[in-house]
Order: C-alpha cells, then sequence, then structure tokens
C-alpha cells in the first residue's frame, strides 16, 4: 500500500523545540520520555476497544511525523500493534537516510503480538523505509520463527521480567532501552500505555507531553486517557510550562508533568 510523503514547515517547529530531546544527551541520562498522543474533545482515543479511529488532521499528522524524527526510539503497546498494524516510521519528505527513522519499540509481555512478512513494521524495514522493530517481552514470549523474521529486518527481541500484575515496569523499560544506546523515546499509545505513564510514580519518568486535540466528541464507550486515581489521593495531576498552537483545526498542547 503507497502512502502519501508528508512535509512539515520550519516555521511550525520553534514551538515545539523546548519540549524535545536535546540532539546531545548526557550518554548517561535516562533516555528522555515524550507522551504524545491524539485525542478527541472527551479524553478519548477512539471509539472503542479495537477500532481504529483517526483523530489528527494533516497538519497535525505531519507535526507528529516530525517529532518521530527527533527521537531515537517510538513506542506503542501490543494491543496498538495488533490493531493499528502500524508503520511507526516517518514519511516526511526531507529524510534522506534510515538513521533519520526511529527505532519501532512494541511493548508484548505476553508475546500476543503475532506479526507476519506482511505487517506493516515489517515490511518497511525489508524495504528499508523504516528501522526493524524491537519487542520487548518476557522469556517465552518470543518463538525462532518470529526471532528470525525480527534478525532479517535489522530488528531482536529484548527480554525483561514482568511483574506481579503482568505488567513491565517503565523504568526497568527505559533502562534496557538505555543499554541499547537509545536516548530519546516517543511514546504514541495506546490508552493502557499511556495511563500507565500517567500514574504515580511512573509519571515521574515523563519529560514532556505534546497532545494533539481534535474539535471532536466520541461519545461513551470509548479508549479514554485517565489515569486510575491511587487510594487517598487527594492531589491533581497537572501540567506546567503549557503552550497552545493551533495546527490547522487542531490544537496541539504541549507542557510538563508538575511535580509535587
Amino acid at each position: 500500500m503507497s502512502r502519501e510523503t508528508l512535509s512539515f514547515p520550519p516555521t511550525s517547529i520553534p514551538p515545539l523545540e523546548p519540549y524535545l530531546p536535546l540532539t546531545c544527551p548526557s550518554p548517561s541520562s535516562k533516555p528522555h520520555l515524550t507522551l504524545t498522543y491524539a485525542t478527541s474533545l472527551d479524553a478519548s482515543l477512539s471509539l472503542a476497544p479495537g477500532v481504529r479511529t483517526t483523530l489528527s488532521g494533516p497538519y497535525s499528522k505531519s507535526m507528529t511525523h516530525y517529532l518521530r524524527t527527533r527521537h531515537n526510539a517510538i513506542l506503542v503497546g501490543c494491543t496498538t500493534a495488533l490493531v493499528d498494524n502500524p508503520a511507526l516510521n516517518s514519511r516526511l519528505g526531507s529524510i534522506t537516510s534510515l538513521d533519520q527513522q526511529p527505532r519501532p519499540i512494541i511493548l508484548d509481555p505476553k508475546g500476543r503480538w503475532d506479526f507476519t512478512e506482511d505487517s506493516q513494521v515489517i515490511r518497511l524495514a525489508a524495504e528499508f523505509k523504516g528501522k526493524g522493530p524491537w519487542v520487548v517481552t518476557k522469556r517465552g514470549g518470543e518463538t525462532k520463527e518470529r526471532g528470525e523474521l525480527l534478525e532479517r529486518v535489522g530488528g531482536k527481541f529484548l527480554f525483561l521480567e514482568t511483574g506481579e500484575d503482568g505488567r513491565f515496569k517503565w523504568g526497568d523499560v527505559l533502562s534496557v532501552l538505555g543499554e541499547q544506546g537509545v536516548r530519546s523515546v516517543m511514546v504514541e499509545g495506546g490508552g493502557e500505555v499511556i495511563n500507565s505513564l500517567l500514574i504515580d510514580p511512573e509519571n515521574r519518568l515523563v519529560d514532556s507531553v505534546i497532545i494533539t486535540i481534535a474539535p471532536t466528541w466520541l461519545g461513551k464507550g470509548g479508549v479514554v486517557v485517565s489515569p486510575s486515581r491511587q487510594q487517598g489521593q487527594t492531589s491533581q495531576l497537572k501540567l506546567w510550562d503549557v503552550s497552545w498552537q493551533p495546527y490547522g483545526e487542531d490544537v496541539v498542547l504541549c507542557g510538563r508533568i508538575l511535580r509535587s
């Protein structure tokens, strides 16, 4: 399937710059983590679980592809990989080499992502239009055949232990990526991944938040960004250093999580 090349005007970059990772980060620091996603006016990511829903307009979509070029890696959860079959690359026409593409990272603690040669991210890596994905899973979540397929396109499995809840701890995820030389990570979804990052103390690992807000309501029953409130919690989760920028009909909110 052919997909159009995108462009993002240089004049739109300066408002984003303060929230993006440094071009020459300290090798000893944790990877810069940018949380970014598109949402409706009622905080929904999709119409219902398992339903792919387009929210971003053309301008903000191009912005997202620009953001991908500014990060070493782009991370999504297994459900997003299963439902959306995402490309996880950048389609900006200004890209001239594979080095400018982000590394796709898929969190798959239960080994559910049954990718094939026809999966978009695999096919594009084989065509040198994106990098081979790294799949973070626990031991036993891989198969020999899938491991060989990943290796053929420059990807691989990374292994982590899960907690009692069957999930990875975000600190462990960033540590293993840092060990692989990743200095910046752009987390795009899905709902479970985003909400888990917004719960204290995990939200302390988030360096910046960039949210596209579309002028639409999706209604009840959708996948909503609304992190669980912890027992006894009385404080609000807020952003500071906030900026708002119009991108076509959408509005892009940039900020940082306020630390108590």
